[in-house]
């Protein structure tokens, strides 16, 4: 691939068909709301491959951090940002405004093709509605299942639940689990006030929300079906 210049396929590819040779954990900037940039500091390990998506690069260097890649459309950055960034060794991926993908997407894509089973996205929560639900619906992706990819701001995490997902927080944190598209078959859970034993959680139901952890780690498993985990941290 080169240095600078988009890759050409745009299509989404299939995670759980990789062989994933990469350890490193990918961090991905997005341009959404973030809370706490000091409390988001801390989600970033110095080891971690650092994406920013067009103005999610502004949280990263809020944190502290450098992007290794700058990915988008940069309709949310201007020009004197990017060459600074440019000129600190930071590669450069640019997009057309006219494309069928955010940035967001654009930026997961990179990143599981770059080979990274781990995602983490910063700032992919708050701002506009449309552009939060959007982030939400790429955790649904089913090419993706096989990559652990979460949404973290440091006070709030969404990740799709997968077999035997452990939730590390503490006592009291609110959990709430949602179904997406069709009903989640066989959810269980260990470790949260209301349990569910093998139950089955609606779309356009609201049975999931509102749960509390008992202690500083949950297990959250689903049998069949799309379950969301929306994790709200009480202390961070």
């Amino acid at each position: 691939m080169p240095a600078e210049g988009p890759f050409i396929d745009h299509h989404p590819p299939a995670a759980e068909g990789f062989l994933f040779m990469v350890d490193k954990r990918a961090v991905i900037f997005a341009n959404g709301t973030l809370p706490d940039a000091e409390v988001a500091r801390h989600l970033v390990r110095p080891e971690d491959f650092l994406i920013a998506a067009d103005g999610g690069c502004r949280h990263a260097l809020a944190c502290g951090r450098t992007p290794d890649v700058l990915i988008g459309d940069f309709d949310s950055i201007d020009e004197p940002l990017r060459e600074s960034l440019r000129r600190r060794g930071v590669k450069i991926l640019p997009f057309p405004p006219d494309k069928d993908e955010t940035d967001l997407e654009l930026a997961v894509t990179f990143a599981l093709r770059e080979r990274h089973s781990q995602i983490l996205i910063i700032g992919g929560l708050g701002g506009r509605t449309d552009q939060i639900l959007a982030n939400l619906s790429l955790l649904a992706n089913p090419a993706w299942s096989g990559a652990d990819i979460r949404i973290d701001d440091g006070c709030e995490e969404v990740f799709r639940v997968g077999i035997d997902t452990i939730l590390q927080g503490t006592a009291g944190d609110v959990v709430s689990l949602l179904s997406l598209g069709i009903p989640a078959e066989g959810v269980r859970t260990e470790g949260l006030r209301y349990p569910l034993r093998g139950e089955t959680l609606f779309p356009f139901r609201t049975r999931g929300v509102s749960n509390r952890m008992l202690s500083d780690a949950a297990t959250i498993s689903v049998g069949k079906g799309v379950l969301l985990c929306i994790h709200t941290r009480l202390a961070h």
